[in-house]
């Protein structure tokens, strides 16, 4: 085979390799949430696919990465191990929902500029790292709401979207269809609120605003997506017989009916205003609340855009041009370990000092033993380091050079490097764990620090170096000790003075009032978070039944699998658990609910399913379903046959609303429910 045709050969299977790497990080990203690959390794390996395919056309493929857009549809193959749910109707797009070509030369977009008619003017916005949305306003009335799926089709998350407060439910409009699309988004401060909430957890942090905010609204509890404070911008209308013939002049018109519309916004008439405008936003995005990732650059007026048309993927008439992640070389000096309060053990990076967005950095998450292996990371190594999301500092790849001197080769440690108990790694799970819960220093002091958090039993002045401090002088050992503690036992430590030591017994004995559902979450049983724990409390509403029950009890739950019940029934066997249990009921701690937390039991709802859908008034939807539940009814996420009737707010989903009219299936008010469950 001579030199060309090994090429030739060479280059095709690289085709092959790409379409497959590509693919994989699409289902990762879009589906899983989860990436595996930068934004900047991906569009590269796309550039670089898109040259060969045109190098070779024979080997042009309809479903190759370069023709399509990733597809965030939920399907059972999608789903992670264990995820319970049916997941979302799914509707074709009125409108393709195309991506838009991306590039991270502000050459290239001059070059899109010149290709464009004389004297064109260009709108520039922000584009906004979130999740892409097309909400449909069907005579004024928000009835659906797809996310881009596979651009053809996409999953109906219109419930969910209801939750967003910025989005309105109806518009002054007459027109028969709008089509509004946008960005959905969790601005920076609900994004580190979640994710300190996750780490406290030991679950797993979400990689950027963007991960978290497609995650949140796939969620299948409306409550639970609500809580976590989703926003959107709106970028582009669309529809039959619309208003004014220019994209601005049409966002301005969404602004009046009251959609969210950036303020950033700009008409451009040069070149050279197109990249102050870009020049600009490179500096001051860091100031805003929530995360961009470059400039969306598109031709203003509406029929010019229709003329120059689209590609297989994306429309000619659009580019963004992508803001380069901040990223900065440095060397790693040292690996050491990070054991959290489940006994997970992490790697964490010990770095040559750097700034990355503003703030000095010396330490970087080296996420698990598997990841560095991968990267065949080493101690003395120069490393990059980004911050994910612009928050969180992590370890991205290292600097290869053919002539460097090496470390030794990583090897995880057998041991816990805080107690010395060998390590254990579960089948299917990254993470090595120490099992020694009983006197592992940090798991004590770990799981004493959730214990007394603000959603736990919230007990001011325990705070993480107090706790410490006790914890060296032998006073806390595990959390029943914190019932213990006397006047004389924290006034006398160092710091902390009699003052000092009557606020926090103060804050002790109010803890005693905390409801059932806040000390279950208290206790820290891996994988039992805040709204899980209140779930389980409401199916058991006293420790004794729950330490009875069954695993088929358990994930008869909603959103309890098999694993969390395990989990649960191992805290239970554990008679160290149990006997921690027993003083804490001694010191007088609930481990029941009380009368008045508790709906009045009765049996009027036996037998019946029922089907919750709309806003209400009076009650939360999770207070609805456990009065469902208190009265003996079956909560059911979609009508159908066997649905008794459905509990109806207002603007309840269209789909449901017809679907019960077509099987006569009889909506039920929020008076008439409290009056039906009142009356007995």
């Amino acid at each position: 085979m001579d030199l060309f045709s090994q090429i030739e050969t060479t280059e095709r299977e690289e085709i092959l390799t790409l379409r497959r790497e590509l693919e994989y990080a699409n289902h990762q990203y879009y589906v899983l949430n989860a990436p595996t690959m930068s934004d900047y390794e991906f569009d590269h390996k796309l550039r670089r696919l898109q040259d060969l395919e045109a190098a070779y056309p024979d080997m042009f493929d309809p479903k190759s990465p370069t023709q399509h857009v990733g597809s965030d549809l939920n399907t059972e193959k999608g789903k992670r191990k264990g995820e319970k749910g049916k997941g979302f109707e799914q509707l074709a797009h009125r409108y393709p929902m195309l991506s838009l070509s991306n590039t991270y030369s502000q050459e290239e977009v001059e070059d899109w500029l010149r290709k464009l008619p004389n004297n064109v003017e260009i709108v520039c916005e922000l584009k906004f790292d979130g999740l892409s949305i097309s909400l449909w306003y069907e005579h004024g009335i928000l009835t659906k709401a797809l996310t881009r799926g596979d651009g053809v089709k996409g999953d109906n998350v219109v419930e969910n979207i209801r939750t967003i407060s910025s989005i309105p439910q109806r518009i002054d409009s007459h027109h028969s269809f709008v089509e509004l699309r946008g960005e959905v988004l969790l601005p920076w401060e609900a994004f580190e609120r979640l994710n300190k909430e996750r780490e406290a957890q030991e679950e797993p942090i979400f990689a950027n605003p963007r991960n978290a905010a497609s995650g949140t609204l796939k969620l299948q509890d409306t409550n639970e997506v609500a809580k976590r404070g989703l926003d959107c911008y709106l970028y582009y209308m669309l529809g039959e017989n619309l208003p004014a013939n220019t994209h601005y002049d049409r966002l301005q018109i969404a602004k009046e009916w009251g959609f969210p519309i950036s303020n950033a916004v700009k008409v451009c008439h040069s070149l050279e205003e197109v990249m102050a405008y870009i020049h600009y936003w490179d500096i001051e995005r860091k100031n805003l609340p929530v995360a961009t990732d470059g400039i969306v650059l598109k031709v203003n007026d509406l029929a010019l855009q229709e003329e120059l048309g689209y590609t297989a993927k994306s429309p000619r008439w659009a580019i963004a041009y992508k803001f380069p992640a901040e990223k900065q070389l440095t060397r790693l000096n040292a690996i050491t370990y990070q054991v959290g309060r489940t006994g997970v053990v992490t790697p964490v990076a010990n770095l040559e000092a750097i700034q990355l967005s503003g703030t000095t950095v010396q330490r970087a998450t080296l996420h698990n033993e598997d990841f560095i292996r991968q990267l065949d990371i080493r101690e003395g190594d120069m490393v990059w380091v980004e911050k994910g999301g612009e928050i969180i500092p992590k370890v991205i790849g290292r600097e290869e050079k053919a002539d460097e001197v090496r470390g030794i080769e990583y090897t995880f440690p057998s041991h816990c490097p805080e107690c010395g108990t060998p390590l254990v790694r579960i089948e299917g799970e990254a993470a090595w764990r120490c099992p020694n819960d009983a006197t592992c220093p940090p798991q004590i002091k770990g799981k004493i620090e959730h214990f007394v958090s603000r959603k736990a039993m919230n007990i001011d002045g325990l705070g993480s170096e107090t706790i410490d401090l006790l914890y060296s002088q032998g006073l806390l050992k595990n959390i029943a000790d914190i019932y213990e503690l006397s006047l004389e036992d924290i006034a006398k430590q160092e710091r902390l003075g009699e003052k000092s030591a009557q606020n926090i017994l103060a804050g002790i004995e109010v803890s005693k009032q905390v409801a059932w559902a806040r000390v279950l979450f208290a206790l820290g049983i891996r994988m039992v978070g805040e709204t899980t724990a209140k779930k389980i409390a409401r199916r058991f509403p006293s420790i004794d039944q729950l330490q009875w029950a069954t695993l088929e009890q358990l994930v008869s739950i909603d959103d309890v699998g098999e694993q969390i019940a395990r989990n649960v029934i191992g805290y239970f066997n554990d008679l160290t658990n149990l006997e921690i249990i027993h003083r804490l009921r001694q010191a007088g701690v609930q481990m029941e609910s009380q009368e008045e937390e508790q709906v009045p039991q009765s049996n009027i709802l036996q037998g019946k399913s029922i089907v919750i859908s709309g806003i209400f008034t009076h009650h939360s939807r999770d207070e609805y379903k456990a009065m469902i539940e208190a009265h003996g009814g079956k909560n059911v996420g979609s009508v159908s046959k066997k649905t008794s009737f459905v509990l109806a707010g207002e603007n309840m989903g269209p789909e449901k609303r017809k679907k019960a009219q077509d099987l006569g299936v009889e909506l039920i008010s929020e008076n008439d429910f409290l009056q039906m469950i009142q009356a007995n």
